[in-house]
């Protein structure tokens, strides 16, 4: 950490809608200095400089990793996520990425080592995790008051899709709806459950209404699987780009146990504001409701971390599990595949 200043200096890689909005929560919550910004936008450039006016102004990565850092948020397109995550921790610097860390297991296996190897913090912004209704269904869950879970249900279906090219391009987005919005599922199933063994995996991708049964340049625009846990346990999800759905979005979780049940969902096609609610029989207790400010909490979170210790949470190997199970979903579905076992 800087001698200068007891708060981590961070600098930021890209600086796009989502770039931007964890940069105005971050210098809301003072958790950190940002001391460099480098965006190749002119126009995303100088919305980014009124919110960090004192920031110095760089142009490449090679030259952020000149500048005095303790770490560096990246939010740039996934195909660079890797190796810019790798670059920065080999310079010795902690990394906050946006998902997908890596397009598939293997990238993220090599960030995740990297960050082991040099001891530094990784984080992603599986933001989901830090709203309140998110964490009041895992406090639920965990507790054992719904028994044994026997079944989860996930759906994240966003009616526009990205308004990126990348985003369509299969080598730069690594996948389609299933990695922009899926991930988001796969995370919140297996961190809730506290990461079980997923023992069969079964999925589906179609594009344009079509099926995709193998590789190819195109990327869904919905996606379906389903997994089966060690446990017994199964969990279906559902995402997609583009689907009729009445409304901006559809998100909702659901988990079903011996004892009872808790559901999440948005609140009238919102993507910010949700409400968790307990289920007992005919029953229902709300758990948690808008309003609740989460957009930059995994960013801040991460920021005071550093400032406390800067070193590798072994945590961050779970981000290998997610990956590796949505590689599996992927194989399934483009090898036409009824299973994909352990």
């Amino acid at each position: 950490m800087s001698a200068a200043s007891s708060k981590p200096r961070l600098g930021f890689l890209g600086l796009g809608w989502i770039g931007r909005n964890r940069l105005e929560a971050l210098v809301k919550s003072e958790a950190a200095e940002v001391v460099a910004l480098c965006e190749p936008d002119a126009v995303a450039l100088a919305a980014a400089r009124e919110l960090a006016p004192g920031a110095q102004v760089v142009l490449s990565l090679s030259q952020l990793l000149e500048v005095p850092l303790d770490g560096v948020v990246i939010a740039t397109p996934s195909a660079l996520h890797a190796d810019q995550a790798l670059a920065a921790l080999e310079r010795g610097l902690a990394v906050f990425c946006q998902k997908p860390l890596g397009r598939n297991a293997t990238e993220v296996a090599r960030v995740v080592e990297a960050a082991r190897r040099n001891d530094l913090l990784l984080g992603v912004d599986l933001s989901y995790r830090r709203t309140r209704a998110v964490e009041e269904l895992a406090a639920l869950v965990r507790s054992g008051g719904l028994g044994s879970i026997f079944a989860v249900h996930l759906l994240f279906h966003n009616a526009y899709g990205p308004d990126k090219d990348w985003f369509y391009d299969a080598q730069r987005s690594g996948g389609g709806a299933l990695m922009d919005l899926g991930i988001h599922l796969l995370d919140l199933a297996l961190w809730v459950l506290d990461f079980p063994q997923v023992t069969h995996v079964t999925g589906q991708l179609y594009q344009g209404g079509r099926a995709i049964t193998h590789s190819h340049p195109q990327v869904e625009d919905y996606a379906a699987a389903q997994f089966t846990l060690s446990s017994g346990a199964v969990v279906q999800l559902a995402c997609s780009w583009r689907l009729h759905a009445g409304c901006d979005c559809v998100i909702a979780a659901d988990f079903f146990g011996t004892e009872g049940g808790v559901s999440l969902r948005n609140q009238a096609g919102s993507f910010y504001d949700f409400h968790t609610h307990a289920f007992t029989r005919t029953r229902s207790q709300v758990l948690a409701s808008p309003p609740d400010a989460w957009g930059g909490r995994t960013l801040v979170d991460w920021a005071q971390r550093l400032q406390r210790h800067r070193g590798f949470d072994a945590h961050a190997e779970r981000l290998i599990e997610v990956a590796t199970l949505m590689d599996r979903i992927y194989h399934s579905a483009r090898a036409g595949d009824t299973a994909c076992a352990s």
